[in-house]
Formats: structure tokens, C-alpha cells, sequence
């Protein structure tokens, strides 16, 4: 019997991939959203890249304790993933209760609607915000969590709740700290689309790419790397939706709980990443050297051990086809 999963947040960027990625495994899936960081035209594109005739969608908040009791009551689901969060981490700072709210209490109303259902598995969208500024490189798990804005606040605190309502009922949770994501799903029809300025920098760089802005700003080019410039763990996107199917699939298999990094355990500079944007869009992309930004450290990257012990998971995708595969998108979602 096909199993069912809840998608909460579904048609974002994460979740629209991670969408996919399910139907490709087999699993039927039910998408809850509230289109407040994507557009209803994503439920189209993501029947023509699955072939699905019909995605079955229900429009709401997970705030909406009404709404939520509706849709258990109609499906038996196997497991929940929940993407649906505000993730922002300059926004966070200016409206730190809209975050708490949907951030924290969200997840608080989704646990119970899933008590109440009898769903007790649950693959948690977290971000390796928790860990601040880690003085250990790479990152295990084990790092100490603490938090720098009201979004890692969220996260941390998230986790926390998770923790403690394993002690009380039979939870199986899978914790997934993500480290960056970017690319796009390789049909160029679903991808990462940010309204305003966008607060990573792949999708900052694209902007580049097609005009809409002169050019990108290099914060800081005298730190103790190879070139000068900060450097970061990217993951494609595509990877980081095929390790939540692996997280739902240990949960289905062991019913145990699991915290793990997804990243690549590679880092790339800031010039590494305008040099290979530059090769996909096939222009020389300009950028300013500016002074180091408070808060940024020199290096970020995950320690990828235990999600390959325990979930079997190693990224597969590179710097080149994240590039590649953003540039289709921007260029595709430019004619849509």
C-alpha cells in the first residue's frame, strides 16, 4: 500500500524539490500552504515534472488548528515534513514576533494535530543557523547550539520542543540542519524565487546574471582563506531534497530519532562561486570588494559523517551544476 506524507510548506523552495523527490520514491503526498513565500502557479509546474494529473493541495496555515484536524481526519498519513516557516534571517530581526509565531507556535499546533491523528513521524526542516559561530571546523552535530537573530531563535527553540515532547509519547523525529541550498531542479521549472533582495547569495548572483542588479557586493576579501573571501558549504538543492527522503525512510525502517547536518563537507569562496556563475550564464559577472559585514566568519562547513552513517546520505551534485541548473531556472521563470 502506497504510504501518504503531509507537505507542509510544500510549494516553497525547498519543499516543491523535496515534493518531487517523494513522488519519485513512491509516496503519495498531500501539499498544505499558505502561498506566503511562493506562488499557486508551482502546483502546476510540479504535476509536468512528476506527471502527476492532479497535486493534491489544500490552501491554509499550520496555525490553523481547524484546517489542520480537517486534513488528518481525510487522509491516514505515514509521516509529516514540515517546511512551512518564515526563514529570513534579516526579516526575522525586524519582525521577530511574526517569526515566533509562525516559526514556533506552528510547529507546536502541527504536533498536535499529528497526536491527535496518531501520526507520530516527523522530518523537521532546521538550518545550521543553531550553531552561531562554531569555533569547531567542520561542524559535527555534537557543536553547541546558540543563535544570533530571531530566525535561529526559532530554530533553536524548535529543536528544543521536539526534544522534549520525545520524552513524553512515541515521536520519531529526523532533525535536519541544513547548511546552504541553492540550485534548481534540473527541468528549469521549479526553483528558488525570491521577491526582494534576496538574502543568499547564489540567487543575489542571478540578479547579476540577468541586470536587475549592477553588480554583487564581495564582503570582505581579507580573511584567512584561500582567496581571501568568505567560503561555505553549498548544497544543491536537489541533494537536500533526496536527504529528507532518506530521513523518512530511516524513520519508517528504525522508528528512532536522528539530528544530522546536510551539507556537502566542501566549501567554496565567494570568488569560486562568481567564477563558475560566470561560466553558466556565459558573461563576466561584476562585483565590489566591501568591507566584512559584522557576524560573518571565515568559514562554514559541515561535518557530513553521521548523515552518511546513519541515513546513507553523501551529496552528489557540484558547484558547476548548481550554477547550471539556477541559471536554466532564472532563464525558464523569465517566460512563465
Amino acid at each position: 500500500m502506497t504510504k501518504t506524507i503531509l507537505l507542509t510548506g510544500g510549494t516553497g523552495y525547498i519543499g516543491s524539490h523535496t515534493y518531487v523527490e517523494l513522488i519519485e520514491a513512491g509516496f503519495d503526498v498531500v501539499i498544505l500552504d499558505d502561498f506566503s513565500n511562493s506562488d499557486s502557479s508551482v502546483l502546476q509546474r510540479l504535476g509536468q515534472i512528476t506527471g502527476e494529473n492532479r497535486v493534491t493541495f489544500y490552501e491554509g496555515s499550520v496555525l490553523d488548528q481547524t484546517l489542520l484536524s480537517s486534513v488528518f481526519a481525510e487522509h491516514k498519513f505515514e509521516a509529516v515534513m514540515h517546511f512551512a516557516a518564515l526563514k529570513s534571517i534579516g526579516e526575522s530581526v525586524a519582525k521577530p514576533i511574526d517569526y515566533l509565531e509562525t516559526n514556533i507556535s506552528g510547529l507546536i499546533v502541527l504536533l498536535q494535530a499529528m497526536k491527535a491523528a496518531g501520526v507520530a513521524r516527523l522530518v523537521f526542516s532546521s538550518s545550521a543557523t543553531v550553531y552561531g559561530d562554531s569555533d569547531i571546523m567542520p561542524i559535527p552535530e555534537t557543536a553547541g547550539l546558540k543563535f544570533k537573530n530571531p530566525y535561529a531563535f526559532t530554530k533553536v527553540v524548535s529543536e528544543q520542543i521536539l526534544d522534549q515532547a520525545a520524552s513524553s509519547y512515541p515521536w520519531s523525529f529526523g532533525v535536519l540542519r541544513y547548511f546552504n541550498p541553492a540550485g534548481a531542479h534540473p527541468s528549469g521549472l521549479i526553483g528558488e524565487d525570491p521577491s526582494d533582495i534576496p538574502n543568499n547569495l547564489i540567487p543575489y548572483i542571478s540578479k547579476v546574471a540577468t541586470g536587475e542588479l549592477e553588480w554583487l557586493n564581495v564582503f570582505g576579501d581579507d580573511y584567512d582563506t584561500k582567496d581571501g573571501t568568505g567560503e561555505r558549504d553549498y548544497i544543491h538543492v536537489c541533494d537536500l531534497a533526496r536527504g529528507h527522503v532518506l530521513s523518512l525512510k530511516h524513520l519508517i525502517a528504525t522508528q528512532a530519532c536522528h539530528v544530522v547536518n546536510l551539507g556537502t563537507g566542501h566549501a567554496y569562496s565567494v570568488m569560486e562561486i562568481i567564477s563558475a556563475y560566470s561560466k553558466a550564464c556565459g558573461q563576466e559577472l561584476s562585483y565590489k570588494i566591501a568591507s566584512r559585514r559584522h557576524g560573518d566568519v571565515a568559514l562554514c562547513v559541515a561535518d557530513t559523517t553521521k548523515a552518511k552513517d546513519i541515513l546513507g546520505f553523501e551529496a552528489q551534485l557540484d558547484l558547476d551544476e548548481i550554477c547550471r541548473s539556477s541559471w536554466s531556472w532564472i532563464q525558464n521563470k523569465s517566460n512563465m
